[in-house]
């Protein structure tokens, strides 16, 4: 089954339609973040409450942080940006993230290898 959602994530996919599949399976993690924009650099800042943080370099400005934040996470678990869906938390700094193929304890692994 294919479902058409539009991609608001990057600032410039304005217009573009794109199909994903639905998957429900247990290789999909569906983790909180907390984002703080404007950061000197990007990086993991540990554990927020239930969340994790991250600091990001981009500005909180017409997606750039959801577009940046994609892509750091994309780079930090070695996966593509078409694995992390942004489910809630568009105009917010608290958001759920939907991450395809790893299950929660690899995401966790990966992002947050002290704890």
């Amino acid at each position: 089954m294919f479902v058409e959602q539009k991609c608001r994530d990057h600032p410039c996919a304005k217009g573009h339609r794109a199909r994903s599949e639905l998957r429900y399976n247990s290789s999909m993690a569906t983790l909180r973040f907390h984002i703080v924009p404007n950061a000197k650099i990007d990086k993991v800042a540990g554990a927020h409450g239930g969340a994790i943080k991250i600091k990001l370099r981009a500005q909180a400005v017409e997606g750039k942080a959801n577009a940046a934040l994609r892509c750091f996470l994309a780079d930090q678990l070695n996966i593509s940006q078409r694995a992390i869906v942004l489910e809630h938390g568009r105009r917010s700094r608290d958001k759920v993230i939907r991450i395809d193929d790893l299950s929660d304890e690899e995401v966790l692994r990966r992002l947050l290898p002290t704890i």
